[in-house]
This record gives C-alpha cells, structure tokens and sequence, in this order.
C-alpha cells in the first residue's frame, strides 16, 4: 500500500486535538468525554494506574474502537481507521512495554522500521542520538538493558518521521541517568519542532520537567491543565494524585457542585469553604479495568469478570498513612517541624550520613526542632527529611543535570537547585553543613542566598585556606574540620559537636528575637540604614559623609575590597539598606584589570533592580591592587606601582583603563530606573591622586571622565555632576550629602533641610 503524508497544516492547526472521546470495555466507561488538545511541543498527561491514559492512547491509535467523540491529527479525522492507516498518516507510537522482537538484533530492529530514503531520521542518526544503541547493534532484543530497550522502542517510532509521537510511560522502570537522557531528547526534539509528543507519565517529576502545562487525568477524564510549576510545588495535590490508598473520586474537588467543569465558578449560595467531604465508612470495592496486563492483541474485558475480581479492603488500610488520613498530610515543611521554626541540617547523607546526623541530634538535644536535607547526587535518597528529589524540582532549568551520571554536571546542577530551594523555605532559625571541597562548594551558594543575620554556619576541610569563594558577601561562619569530614572519631566528634552547639545557641537566640514582644521599638523607630563604600584612599571622604548624615540615618560603611561592595549590594537586595552613597568604586578597576580585590560583573546591580536612589562617584579608580611587588603580572611589569605595605601593591590604571571604566560604569548607570546623581571630583580621585602624588595624573582622569560624559545618557532623573573639588575635600562630602538629602526629601519623613 503506498504511504500517505499529509500536507503541512495551516497556522494554529493543532496537532492533537481530541473532543467527547468515549471508550468502553463491555459495560466499564473507561473514557468518559475526554477533551484534550496539543497545539505543538510536549504535553505530558499524569494519573495513576487504571484513570484511562493507556486507552486514550490506544483509542488515538485505533487499537480499540470508540464509542463516540472525535480524534483530529493537523485537522484531519482520524477516528475509526485502523491502525496502520493512522501510524502512516504521521503518528509513532511508543507502548508501554516496549514490545521489542526478542529474536531480532538492534540493527534488525531499525531497518525493518527504515521507510526508504525518507524523513530526517534513519538508522545512522538513531545511532549518532543514542551512541549505546551502536555499541549494541549486534544484540537482540532479549540481550538489552531496560534502559537500552526502551531507547530501541523510541527509536523505532522514531524511524517513520512521525509528526506526532505518543509515548505511554517512557521512563518506567528506567534509571535516573537514561530518565535524564530520555527527558531531554524528547525536549529536544520538541524544541526543533519536527514533532509533537504526546507523553504519558506516572512520574510527576519527569512530567513536570517535560512539558508545560500538564493534563491531570482521573477515572477516565482529563480532570484539569495546570501548570507545570504549580504541580510540581503542590505535594497535596500530588498526593491526590498518585498518593497511596486515595481513589480518582476523591478528585471531584475540582467539578463544581451542579457537575460544571473544572475552575467554573461556585453558586452564590456557596459556603466559602466547604467542609471536607466524609469517607464512606465500612468495607470499600476496588475494581482493575485490566486484571489481567493487556497486550496489543487483547480484546475488552467483561464486566462480569472485573467484578468477579474486585478485591474488598476497609478504609482505614486504604486511606490511612502512619495512622492519619491521607488527605490530611501536610506539606512536608509542616510534617517535618510541626509547624514550628527549625535548623536545617543539609549535606551529602549518602556519603557524610553518620556526621549529619551526629549533628543533628545533638541539635534536637538542645531542643530544636531540625530538617535533615539530603543533597545526594548518586540517585538515591539516604533517608533525610528532604529528598533530593524534591530538591531537584526546584532547578531553574529541570532536574535532568542531578541524574545526569557525571559526578561534576550533576554536583553542579545540586548546588543551583539547593540555592533556588533554600530560600523559599519558611520557618528557617539557621543552617549547618559538613563536608569536604564537594560539600561545601555545594552548600555555601544556598548559604549566601539566604539574609544577612540568619545564622549559617560551614564545618569544612576548606575552612583553613582562602574561604571568600564560599563566604562571599554573606555572614557565614566557617569551622576548620581539622580531619576529614569521614566518621565519628574523637577529634570530628568535638568538632562537629562544637559547630552543633554553636548554631544550636545562635538558633535560640534568634527564636528568642522571634517570639519577644518588642512594643518599645516599634514605638521607638530605628534609624533607616545607609551604605557608603570605602577604601583607604577615600577615608577623609566617607568619615566627612558619615558626619553629616548621622543625625538621620545610620551609617554602614563598607570596605572596597572586593566582598565589600557585594556586602552592601547584598544588603539593598534584601530590603535591609535602603539608601547609598557609592563614594568608592575602586573594585571595578580589579575586574577589569585583574587586581585582587574584584567587584563581579553584577556591579550596582542591586541598585538596578530596587530602583532606589543612588549617589555615587569615582573614588581610587585610579588604582588596581595585587599582592606583594614579585606578584605583579608581567605585563604590568613596566607601570607605575606603589607599596601601600609589604603585602599591598597598587598600580596606576592608565587613561586607555580608565576610559575603559567609564564607559562601563556609564551603561550600568544607564540601566538604573531610580535617580542617579554621579558625582565627578575634577582635582583627583583618590590621596594618592592628588597634586603633588604619586598617581596624580590628569590625562589619565580625564579619559575616565569624559568617557562617562559620552556613555550615560543624562536625563532630568540621571545625571553627571562635575565639581572643581578634590574627593577628599570636605566642600565634595557636602555636596554628596546635598544631592543625597535632595533625593530622599519625603521619604521616612526626612526634609530637605535635615
């Protein structure tokens, strides 16, 4: 019979579209009016075992009949047809099971599917996808792996070029490094637009990761489309829908009251809350549409025989988890900690169980309440509180990279997952970690999300050298282990005991501060917090600031070097400094030149997304620091360079540098929506730019200025101010302080003239 391919649909066609779908075996209805559409990409359809997903399947592909409804592939009706007719008309089809020819090799396998010369995919390219599949080529399908095996059956539907590709539980029975890989070769795929897929799962985790939104089915009905997110955050409506003991009835929630459609609105009449729906007490019939596991071949099962083999069990077995209802799991934030503030305990279990949990009890002993986070990357939970698992939703960009086999990608996708999960945690009194390089590096970004005085504290073998990549701008406490972080011995037992008690005592005191009424300070309002950056080279400058706006806020000031800008950035991002004057911007010269004491490339990017006033200026950019004379690169060998001291050398940045900085500074001050006023000191930048100094050089000044002049595009909101003043004179504090005041006139009550 010759194929059939059909002509490219028009714009806004979708590819699947199913309406009224109705299926019966014998007399059970096991497709009640399903409505479903996929416009294009993935749609991921979840439920637990016998809600119809396998028929809805079957029924697109015409290996049972319907009863009535309507089945569109691009716009065309395809219901009723057979089976090969509708696989030729474009649709693959992976069943579950994979149903491979035991006697036939790989290779076998494939060019018996190979159409020819057609489509984009053949054998060669299967191959190139899935590189295990050519080692094995030579194999049956009996001498496969379940993993192999379901590459083979993906890669047989592949081979028709298929437009639509449906796959009935493509990761059962897989490990979490080929679910990994089956996850992102359908995204893949996906995303080149070649095909739609149709995937059914019962792994939340991997239907959440695949498509957006996800269809939820339950007894026979496409229940509700709810985004992938809200899914994935939502453990009690997980727990509905595939928890242990619970019935696809107890989904009704969603129906309206007169039997209207998911969301639709409640009557009037209404309580605003309804009382939860009572079980049926006494014994309870569960029926299995398919007692037995059917095949392709398998014909309706009749009713007399699924209630002949219903089982009966009481409701409290079924519905009852460790002796509550089901339905009354909380989440496990509130299952863990009662509800109750807590210490987080967070690490490796697979590898540092027993040291984790040391500290943990010893925590629990002081009387708090702890949750055990297992951050493992080896694909298997070690018994925490948190799973990795859960802690793998929360990556940015799905959980593939923690599966993915490879110790450092999945090490590296942990950390941005435990960093994004963290912080959206409530009830937090502290956090504590133990390990060696991997842990800590894992741990410590997570640590730096979270604010400043929460307590964090860091038990490492790297606590001894240069910690400022695992401390950053954060307050994170860091506790040399002395000895590998590898067994309770009589060294690790008094230090990770030490660190146990120590942010066990930080806790309490901040569950203290928590539950104290504090009546007199809110009658008694704090002075609002102001940052000012400086460096040894400006400090006339800052003190002459802090001075004069003391009376009205109180002063932080921040030392540039490095941590220190990040710190007050830190802080404006948190909400804790609401107000800055910007007096040393010195950092920007070591990240771009290669100093020591480097800002990041987010740089004012705290005042960017507050929107907050921002007052700043140029102070000691005229310098880039480095350690001692001998550690100077080379080809700044031939600079001007002065030893502040023995372990401080300082180089004069150069007017080609300097315009460089300027037009750096200029864009970001460009992408600031609050006011700006940016004021330049034409005199000097630093102490040592002054007259007579040994960095005095006003060419050099004067490309960094003008450079600033040509980049920021002044407005009414953002200006540049120059003043015929020297950084250090106490005529340009004043004038800082003026436009400081003149910005924030109305805010906390202050007034122009304060």
């Amino acid at each position: 019979m010759a194929e059939r391919f059909m002509a490219p649909p028009a714009a806004g066609i979708p590819a699947l579209h199913i309406a009224g779908l109705n299926v019966f075996y014998g007399r059970s209805h096991a497709l009640q009016g399903v409505d479903l559409t996929l416009q294009s990409g993935v749609v991921s359809v979840v439920g637990r075992n016998g809600m119809g997903k396998t028929t809805m399947c079957k029924a697109v592909m015409g290996l049972v009949p319907i009863a009535s409804g309507s089945i569109r592939l691009f716009g065309e009706e395809i219901a009723g047809r057979p089976p090969a007719e509708i696989a030729r008309l474009g649709i693959g089809y992976v069943p579950q099971g994979r149903r491979l020819w035991r006697s036939l090799t790989v290779d076998e396998h494939l060019r018996l599917m190979q159409r020819g010369k057609r489509g984009a995919w053949t054998p060669e390219r299967i191959y190139e996808v899935f590189p295990r599949l050519a080692e094995r080529r030579n194999n049956g399908g009996a001498q496969l792996s379940g993993g192999e095996q379901q590459m083979l059956a993906i890669s047989r539907a592949l081979l028709l070029n298929p437009r639509l590709l449906i796959m009935d539980e493509p990761t059962e029975g897989l490990a979490p490094v080929i679910v990994a890989h089956v996850e992102e070769m359908l995204v893949r795929l996906a995303e080149q637009g070649d095909v739609a897929i149709l995937v059914i799962e019962q792994n939340i985790g991997v239907a959440t990761q695949m498509s957006d939104p996800v269809a939820i089915m339950v007894n026979g009905r496409i229940n509700r489309v709810i985004a992938s997110a809200t899914l994935a955050g939502d453990r009690d409506l997980q727990q509905r829908l595939l928890g242990v003991g619970r019935h696809g009835h107890d989904e009704t929630d969603a129906a309206g009251a007169n039997g209207g459609p998911a969301g639709a609105a409640a009557p009037a009449a209404a309580p605003a809350a309804a009382a939860p729906q009572q079980q049926a007490a006494g014994p309870t019939r569960v029926y299995l549409s398919n007692p037995v596991l059917p095949t392709r071949w398998s014909q309706p099962v009749p009713a007399a025989r699924i209630e002949a083999q219903a089982r009966t069990i009481s409701r409290p077995t079924l519905a009852t988890l460790n002796g509550r209802a089901v339905g009354e799991v909380r989440p496990l934030a509130a299952a863990a900690t009662g509800g109750e503030p807590y210490v987080v305990i967070a690490g490796t279990l697979d590898t540092k169980g027993e040291e984790l949990r040391f500290i943990r009890d010893l925590i629990r002993a002081e009387g708090l309440r702890t949750r055990l986070v297992d951050l493992s990357t080896s694909g298997r939970s070690a018994g925490g509180d948190v799973t990795p698992q859960e802690i793998a939703l929360a990556h940015p960009r799905g959980s593939a990279g923690i599966s993915s086999g490879d110790r450092g990608t999945a090490v590296a996708a942990m950390t941005e997952a435990f960093k994004a999960w963290l912080p959206r945690q409530q009830g937090v009194l502290g956090v504590i970690s133990a390990g060696g390089s991997g842990a800590t590096a894992m741990v410590t970004p997570a640590m730096q999300a979270l604010p400043v005085g929460l307590p964090k504290l860091m038990i490492s073998t790297m606590a001894s050298g240069d910690v400022r990549a695992y401390v950053g701008a954060a307050d994170i406490a860091m506790l040399n282990a002395v000895t590998d972080v590898q067994g309770i011995n009589q060294v690790s037992r008094l230090v990770l005991g030490n660190g146990a008690r120590a942010i066990a005592a930080m806790a309490k005191s901040r569950l203290a501060d928590l539950k104290r009424e504090t009546p007199r300070r809110r009658e008694q309002a704090e002075k609002p917090l102001i940052g000012l950056t400086m460096f040894g080279v400006t400090t006339p400058c800052v003190q002459q600031v802090a001075k004069l706006v003391e009376a009205e806020w109180e002063p932080l000031v921040f030392h540039a070097t490095g941590t220190g800008g990040q710190s007050m950035e830190k802080l404006v991002d948190s909400g804790l400094v609401s107000a800055v004057i910007d007096v040393s911007t010195t950092e920007i010269c070591d990240m771009m030149m290669g100093g020591i004491l480097p800002a990041t490339e987010d740089r004012f990017g705290a005042i960017i997304r507050t929107r907050i006033p921002y007052v700043g200026s140029v102070g000691a950019l005229d310098m880039v620091n480095f350690a001692a004379p001998e550690t100077v690169p080379e080809r700044y060998r031939d600079r001007k360079t002065y030893a502040h001291n023995p372990q401080l050398t300082l180089m004069r940045t150069t007017p080609e540098e300097n315009a460089r900085m300027g037009r750096w500074i200029g864009e970001r001050l460009n992408e600031m929506e609050g006011p700006v006023r940016f004021l330049i000191p034409e005199l000097g930048v630093s102490a040592l730019d002054a007259a007579g100094q040994p960095f005095h050089d006003p060419a050099a000044d004067s490309a960094l200025f003008l450079a600033l002049e040509q980049t920021v595009r002044a407005t009414t909101n953002r200006q540049l101010i120059r003043l015929p003043l020297h950084i250090n004179d106490p005529a340009f504090a004043a004038a800082l302080v003026q436009h400081f005041r003149a910005l924030h006139v109305g805010r906390r009550g202050l007034s122009a003239s304060a």
